[in-house]
């Protein structure tokens, strides 16, 4: 696949307080090569999310009252499947994950699902996690001028950033020397928001400054830069590059909004923002549209999408799993995440235990074009027919996995 991007040339040597200067344009046709390791980090985690909702919303009934098939599939919208793919059907999916009573048409968790969920809730209670979830979110809040951004938005990244389902309710009160839920004005509307108490100059620092020297506004700093086998760049798009790299790096934690926003030093500051958003999270990667949406709030508008096309050095898009993900790409070796937290040996676990569905699956037999299936367990006389609906024919009782 070939996109012609507009990759930018300026060779203007002025100080970068000079930035009333605009970028002069050459067209470069820059082939974009799948990178087969990232596209693996990202597909790995599909149906994870959706896994965890319905874990969720399982666990929201009480014990004493579960919720039926029927029940469970008016809550599909939260789990962003394919309008092909029925709530029974991706039940039938993770055997291992989840089971249905055959005779009341019940679905439940299986015991080992659900040990990994209170490991989880462990991890989530512990003081040091605590804190460096309140830390990543500090940050996420001090890229914004106001230090405040719309629940809605923070909603988009809350699994990304690691934080709890309800995190207003299970997180945030713990810390109120932090953080305070607000009102705000965004696109013509009043939201309720969350919003930093005082800055935190404390945390300031952002993370491509590894080196831990203190800094300076103005400081040469470049981005790590790796690419696909096979990715190739023009010599003078390299040049140009490196003359990019050359220029003075303003911190994501300055507001750099007095910049000309067509300039090239403009340019570099979106990329640090870009760059330390994804930093922040547990996952290094999120949703393009997510993006998007935090960059509107912030006033970049389409400067972030020209940033992952214009830097696919810096950025990977991967178009796995139904969606755009941008990924940082330095966080990775390969398909290995380099920084390690706990929360995300949480979701390498579940979806180890997700892929052990695809063992042992039950021998299943459709019967009918009415979405109506035989299903025959192994080593079992059980046998249930199973309509979308959740109904069943049943017979000789028993509890009954469905693959």
């Amino acid at each position: 696949m070939f996109t012609v991007y507009n990759i930018h040339k300026h060779f203007n040597h002025h100080h970068f307080h000079h930035n009333h200067h605009r970028r002069t344009f050459i067209a470069a046709r820059i082939k974009w090569v799948r990178d087969p390791y990232i596209d693996t980090v990202v597909s790995r985690e599909k149906n994870l999310l959706p896994c965890l909702t319905l874990k969720s919303i399982l666990l929201s009934y009480p014990p004493s009252s579960p919720p039926s098939l029927s029940a469970v599939s008016l809550h599909k919208p939260l789990l962003n499947l394919p309008s092909s793919t029925s709530t029974l059907s991706f039940f039938r999916k993770y055997p291992s994950l989840f089971s249905i009573s055959p005779k009341h048409s019940i679905p439940q968790i299986t015991p080992q699902f659900l040990a990994l969920y209170n490991e989880e809730q462990s991890l989530h209670s512990s003081p040091s996690l605590r804190r460096a979830m309140a830390v990543r979110l500090c940050k996420f809040l001090m890229l914004t001028k106001a230090c405040k951004i719309p629940l809605c938005i923070i909603d988009d990244f809350r699994f990304d950033l690691g934080l709890p389902l309800n995190y207003l309710l299970n997180f945030v009160p713990y810390y109120p020397e932090y953080f305070r839920v607000c009102t705000l004005e965004y696109d013509g509307k009043v939201l309720a928001g969350l919003e930093l108490v005082k800055w935190r100059g404390e945390f300031a620092t952002p993370a491509i400054l590894r080196d831990g020297l203190d800094f300076r506004r103005g400081r040469l700093v470049k981005f790590p830069m790796s690419f696909a086998p096979g990715f190739d760049l023009q010599k003078r798009v390299l040049d140009w590059v490196e003359k990019w790299q050359c220029l003075p790096y303003i911190s994501p934690y300055e507001d750099a909004f007095h910049l000309a926003p067509r300039s090239d030093q403009a340019e570099k500051y979106t990329v640090s923002v870009l760059h330390e958003i994804l930093s922040v999270l547990i996952s290094k990667k999120t949703e393009m549209n997510n993006l998007l949406r935090l960059g509107d709030y912030l006033g970049f508008g389409m400067r972030f999408k020209k940033a992952f096309v214009h830097y696919p050095g810096i950025f990977y898009f991967s178009n796995k799993i139904r969606t755009q993900t941008v990924v940082l790409r330095e966080a990775f070796r390969k398909d290995v995440l380099l920084e390690k937290n706990p929360l995300m040996g949480m979701r390498h676990r579940y979806i180890y235990l997700m892929s052990k569905s695809r063992k042992g699956r039950k021998y299943v037999r459709k019967l009918s074009p009415m979405n109506r299936v035989e299903v025959i367990a192994p080593n079992e006389g059980s046998r249930s027919v199973v309509g979308e609906d959740g109904g069943h024919e049943h017979t000789n009782g028993g509890q009954l996995s469905i693959c």
